[in-house]
C-alpha cells in the first residue's frame, strides 16, 4: 500500500484495484472482517493520559517535598514520633490536593468530548449500509452527504458539487471544492481535491470515496501521533521552586551542621545540640511552601474558570502570567468560524450589516445610520435572490445558532432572515444549474405567482460579464461601461479587505424558455455584490490592546491565505507588516527566522510541523510562549508551547488533549485575561515565599544568636512545627488570594531567568527577618531573666508567642511588594485579616488550652505579656510601611 499523500496521482480504478474492492458492490462483509481484525479499529489512540496513580505518584516528586520526607526521617529516628506524623500528613494532604485538582481538571475536559459514536455509510456486498465508523477498512467505499463527518482517509471516485470544511485539520477558513479528477503531482494537504480527509465535513453536494487509511495511518492519526512525541517541560514555576528547594535544602543542612557543631565545641550537650541542629533545619525550610503553592494554584483554577479558561494542570495559569509571546491560530480563535455578510454593494449605494455569526439578531445600515431594508427594493430582491438560491439551512440549537450546509450560503441565509425573509411555500423548484469550480456559479429556477424565474450567484467577475443590465432604483438599467467599472472597483476593494465576494443576479424567463445554462445565465440582471468574511470575536481588539500594554507579542500563525490573514489583522489591532507564507518557511534557516521572529509578521498557509518549528524556535531564545488553536494541526505545537490553549466549543479532541488550559468560550479575549489572573498568581506566590522565608528567617536568627549568648533552646521542633504548618501556612495561603495590583497588565513580562526571590525581596527577608529574630530573642532573654521558678517555660511561651505574632505583622507589608497598604485598602482581603484573627486565636488555645500546653511545651500568660508582645511588634509594620508609601510616592 502506498502513503495516502499519493493517491491523488491514481485514476479511480486504480486505487480500488489496489485495494482489491470493487466500485459496484464494495467490500463482502467477511472480507471487511478479515481486514478490521488485521488493520484494527478505525480510531485515534487517545493522547497520552496517565493512569490515576501516576497523577498521584507525580505530586511528592517536588524538591520541598522530598526535603520534609528527610525531616520526618530525622524526627523518626531521634524518637520524635509526634513531629514525623505531623509532617507526613501534611505531606499527604498537600499530595491528595493536587491529585484531586488535576483529576478534576481532566474528567471536566472528558465532559467536554462529544459523547457521539460516528457513524458511516458504505457500500458493503453491493448495499447500502450505516455501520459505526470504527468499523471501516481500508477498501471501504463510502457514501458522502451534505452534513456528514468525512470517517476515514479517502480518495473520491465520485462527486457532485462536494465540498469539505477542513478547517480543523488545515486552518483554512473557506470551504474547500472536491472532485474525483486525477491530480499529476505532489501537492500540499489544503490542495489535494480529490482526497476526502478524515475528521473534516461535507458542507455541500454528494459524493463517495475508497478508504485509503484509517486510524493513526489517517492525515488527523499522523499529527496526532506527532502530538505524543513532544515531550512536557517543567514550567518556568516549576524550575525556580526546584532551584529554591535545592537552595534550602543545602542551607538548611549546612546551618543545621554549623550549629551543632559550634554548640557542641561551646560545651554544649551533644543531644541537645543534635536537636537544636534538627530544629534549625525545620526552621530553614518552609514546611508549608508546597502545601500552599498548591493551595494557591487549586484556588487559582477557581479564579481561571471564571475567565472562561479551564486548568488541565495546576501551574498553567502561572506559567500564562509568565508568557511573553502569543502564538495564535485565526480561524475559530481570532475569528468566529462564521461567515458573515458584512457589506452589499448596491447601485444606489453601500449597505453595512450589522451582528456576526449565524445568529440572525442584526440590521442594514448605510453611512453608519440604522436603514428600513423593506424600502430599499434592490436590497430586498438581492437578499430574496441569495436565499432561493442556496441549500444552506441555519437552526438554533441549544449550543446556539449553528450552519448546515456551505458556510458561504449559511452566511447569505443569515443576511435574509435579518430582513425577515424566509423561504416561501409557493416557491416551487423547476430546475438547478449547479455550481462547479470550473462555473463558479450557480442558478436555481423557480415558479412562482405564475412566473418563471432564475436566482444566480458566484463570482463577481463571471456573474458581470453575463450581466446586461443592473438594478437601480426599483428598475432594470441598461449595464454601461461605467457602471461595470463601478462594480469592479466595488468587489476590488471589498476583496482588498479581506472579504470573500459574491456577485447576485436573476431574470425572468418564459415559459417556452430552454432552461440550459447558456440559456438561463445571459441577460442577467446584477442586483449586487456581497462581501462576506469569518469575522473576529468582537472582544478580540481590545483584548490586542491589552497584550500590547503588557509587553505581549501576539504572532497569528494560521493555515489561511495571506490577504485574509492580513486583513484580519488589520481589523484586530495586531499589528503585521507582511505575511510569511509556507512555502517562504521552507527556505529559511533556522537563525534567519529567529531574527524574523522579532519583525511584525504573521504565518499564512502554515502546516503542523512549521508551527511546530515556531514554537522551538521561540523557546530556544527564552521566550515563554503560549500556543492557542483549535484544529488537529494545532495539536502538536500546543504541547509543544510552554502553555497551550484550546478551544472548547469548536475544538479538536486532539487538540484539547495536548492543550494545557482550554477556553470555555473559544474568546482569545479570555486568554488575555487569563495571564492577568497568571500575572496575580505569581505575584501572590513571590509574595507568601518572601513571607514565609522571613518568617523562617526570624527563626534561624533567634536560635542561632542564642546559641552564640550560651541560652538554653529558645524554640524546640514541634513548636517550630506548629508555627510553619499551622499558624504561617493558614496566613500565605489567606495571601494567595490577594488581589491583583493596580497596573499589573502595564508592566512588560517578567525577565524568564528572573529568580523568585529577586534582590528587593531578598533584602525585605534579611531586613524583616533579622527584626524578627532579634526582637524574639529579646523577648526571650527578658522574660528569662525575671527568673520566677517557671522562667524558662514562661520564656519560652511569649518567644514562641512573639515570634507569631511578629510574623502576622510582617505578613501585612507583603501584601503588597510594591505599594503601600493604603493604595491597596486594608480591607480589600478578608480572607487574610481572618487567618491573622484565627491564627492568633490558635495561639491563645496553643498557651490556654492543657491537651495543647502538654504538646507544645507552653504556659499560660497574662494580658501585660501579651501588651509587651505588641509593642514590640507594632514597629516592625509601621516603618516598612512608611518606606514603601515614601518610595511609592
Amino acid at each position: 500500500m502506498q502513503s495516502n499523500s499519493l493517491w491523488q496521482s491514481k485514476a479511480p480504478d486504480e486505487v480500488i484495484k489496489a485495494f482489491n474492492s470493487d466500485a459496484k458492490s464494495g467490500l463482502s462483509e467477511e472480507e471487511a472482517r478479515k481486514r478490521a481484525r488485521e488493520e484494527g479499529a478505525n480510531e485515534l489512540v487517545r493522547i497520552d493520559r496517565a493512569p490515576w496513580y501516576r497523577v498521584f505518584l507525580r505530586q511528592f516528586t517536588d524538591v520541598l517535598i522530598l526535603i520534609l520526607f528527610a525531616a520526618a526521617a530525622i524526627s523518626l529516628a531521634i524518637g520524635e514520633v509526634g513531629d514525623a506524623v505531623t509532617i507526613l500528613v501534611i505531606i499527604v494532604l498537600n499530595g491528595v490536593l493536587g491529585f484531586v485538582q488535576e483529576f478534576k481538571a481532566e474528567n471536566a475536559i472528558e465532559a467536554l468530548r462529544q459523547m457521539l459514536h460516528p457513524t458511516a455509510k458504505v457500500l458493503r456486498d453491493g448495499k447500502e449500509q450505516i455501520i459505526d465508523a470504527k468499523l471501516l477498512v481500508r477498501g471501504d467505499i463510502v457514501l458522502l452527504e451534505i452534513g456528514d463527518k468525512v470517517p476515514a482517509d479517502l480518495r473520491l471516485l465520485q462527486s457532485v458539487n462536494l465540498k469539505a470544511d477542513e478547517s480543523a485539520l488545515t486552518g483554512e477558513s473557506s470551504s474547500v471544492a472536491k472532485n474525483s479528477d486525477l491530480l499529476s503531482e505532489e501537492k500540499p494537504l489544503s490542495e489535494q481535491s480529490n482526497m476526502a480527509w478524515m475528521g473534516t465535513a461535507v458542507v455541500n453536494g454528494r459524493g463517495s470515496g475508497l478508504v485509503v487509511e484509517t486510524g493513526m495511518a489517517t492525515q488527523f492519526g499522523k499529527i496526532a501521533g506527532m502530538t505524543q512525541r513532544v515531550k512536557e517541560a517543567p514550567t518556568p514555576l516549576q524550575k525556580k521552586l526546584a532551584v529554591l528547594g535545592r537552595k534550602l535544602g543545602i542551607y538548611s543542612v549546612a546551618i543545621s551542621v554549623l550549629v551543632a557543631l559550634f554548640g557542641w565545641l561551646l560545651g554544649k550537650d551533644l543531644l541537645e545540640m543534635f536537636l537544636t541542629g534538627v530544629a534549625l533545619a525545620v526552621a530553614v525550610v518552609p514546611e508549608g511552601l508546597p502545601a500552599v503553592v498548591t493551595i494557591t494554584l487549586a484556588l487559582g483554577i477557581k479564579a481561571m474558570a471564571g475567565q472562561k479558561a479551564l486548568l488541565r494542570r495546576l501551574q498553567a495559569a502561572e506559567t500564562l502570567g509568565a508568557a511573553t509571546t502569543i502564538c495564535t491560530d485565526k480561524t475559530g480563535t481570532l475569528t468566529q468560524n462564521q461567515m458573515t455578510v458584512k457589506k452589499i454593494w448596491l447601485a444606489e449605494g453601500e449597505v453595512g450589516v450589522t451582528g456576526s455569526g449565524y445568529d440572525p439578531a442584526g440590521h442594514f445600515e448605510a453611512e453608519g445610520e440604522k436603514i428600513d431594508y423593506r424600502s430599499r427594493a434592490g436590497l430586498m430582491l438581492l437578499l430574496k435572490s441569495a436565499l432561493v438560491c442556496n441549500h444552506a439551512k441555519v437552526q438554533k440549537s441549544n449550543g446556539g445558532w449553528e450552519a448546515i450546509g456551505e458556510p458561504t450560503e449559511a452566511a447569505l441565509v443569515v443576511a435574509a432572515y435579518k430582513a425577515r425573509l424566509y423561504n416561501e411555500e409557493e416557491e416551487k423548484t423547476v430546475s438547478e444549474l449547479s455550481f462547479s469550480s470550473a462555473r463558479k456559479r450557480m442558478s436555481v429556477i423557480v415558479h412562482e405567482k405564475g412566473v418563471l424565474t432564475a436566482y444566480v450567484k458566484g463570482a463577481p467577475e463571471v456573474i458581470l460579464e453575463r450581466s446586461s443590465r443592473l438594478f437601480k432604483e426599483g428598475r432594470a438599467v441598461a449595464l454601461d461601461e461605467t457602471q461595470k467599472e463601478e462594480v469592479e472597483t466595488a468587489y476590488t476593494m471589498m476583496a482588498s479587505k479581506g472579504l470573500r465576494t459574491l456577485a447576485v443576479a436573476f431574470r425572468e424567463l418564459s415559459d417556452e424558455s430552454s432552461l440550459s445554462e447558456e440559456s438561463v445565465e445571459n441577460d442577467l440582471i446584477l442586483l449586487g455584490i456581497v462581501g462576506i468574511i469569518d469575522p473576529p470575536h468582537e472582544a478580540v481588539p481590545e483584548a490586542i490592546r491589552t497584550a500590547d500594554e503588557a509587553g505581549l507579542k501576539v504572532i497569528m500563525i494560521t493555515g489561511d491565505s495571506p490577504d485574509t490573514a492580513l486583513s484580519i489583522a488589520d481589523a484586530i489591532g495586531l499589528k503585521a507588516e507582511r505575511a510569511v507564507t509556507s512555502g517562504e518557511l521552507a527556505e529559511i534557516e533556522d537563525d534567519a527566522l529567529a531574527e524574523l521572529l522579532k519583525e511584525r509578521v504573521l504565518f499564512a498557509r502554515t502546516r503542523p510541523e512549521e508551527k511546530l518549528r515556531i514554537v522551538k524556535i521561540l523557546k530556544s531564545r527564552g521566550e515563554v510562549v503560549a500556543m492557542t488553536g483549535d484544529g488537529v494541526n494545532d495539536a502538536p505545537a500546543l504541547k509543544e508551547a510552554d502553555v497551550g490553549i484550546a478551544m472548547g466549543k469548536k475544538g479538536t479532541d486532539v487538540a484539547k488533549s495536548a492543550s494545557d488550559i482550554v477556553l470555555t468560550d473559544d474568546n482569545f479575549a479570555s486568554i488575555v485575561n487569563a495571564v492577568k489572573e497568571g500575572r496575580r498568581e505569581y505575584d501572590n506566590i513571590q509574595k507568601f515565599v518572601q513571607y514565609l522565608l522571613a518568617s523562617n528567617s526570624g527563626e534561624v536568627i533567634a536560635i542561632f544568636v542564642n546559641i552564640l549568648l550560651g541560652g538554653p533552646l529558645i524554640l524546640i521542633p514541634v513548636q517550630i512545627l506548629w508555627m510553619n504548618l499551622v499558624t504561617d501556612g493558614m496566613t500565605a495561603v489567606a495571601l494567595g488570594v490577594e488581589p491583583a495590583e493596580k497596573g499589573i497588565m502595564k508592566r512588560p513580562p517578567r525577565e524568564v531567568r528572573e529568580p523568585i526571590l529577586d534582590r528587593y525581596g531578598i533584602i525585605m527577608i534579611a531586613l524583616l527577618g533579622g527584626y524578627v529574630g532579634l526582637a524574639t530573642l529579646w523577648l526571650f532573654h527578658h522574660y528569662l531573666s525575671q527568673a520566677p521558678e517557671n522562667g524558662l517555660l514562661l520564656a519560652q511561651t511569649v518567644a514562641f508567642t512573639g515570634i507569631i505574632i511578629l510574623e502576622k505583622m510582617i505578613v501585612l507589608n507583603f501584601r503588597s511588594l510594591r505599594e503601600p497598604i493604603n493604595a491597596i485598602g486594608f480591607f480589600s482581603n478578608k480572607w487574610l485579616l481572618g487567618a491573622i484573627a484565627l491564627t492568633v486565636a490558635l495561639q491563645a488555645g496553643a498557651v490556654y488550652l492543657p491537651f495543647l500546653q502538654e504538646a507544645l511545651h507552653t504556659t499560660a500568660m497574662g494580658w501585660e505579656d501579651w501588651g509587651i508582645i505588641v509593642l514590640v511588634a507594632l514597629p516592625i509594620f509601621i516603618i516598612t510601611e512608611i518606606y514603601k508609601w515614601v518610595r511609592w510616592k
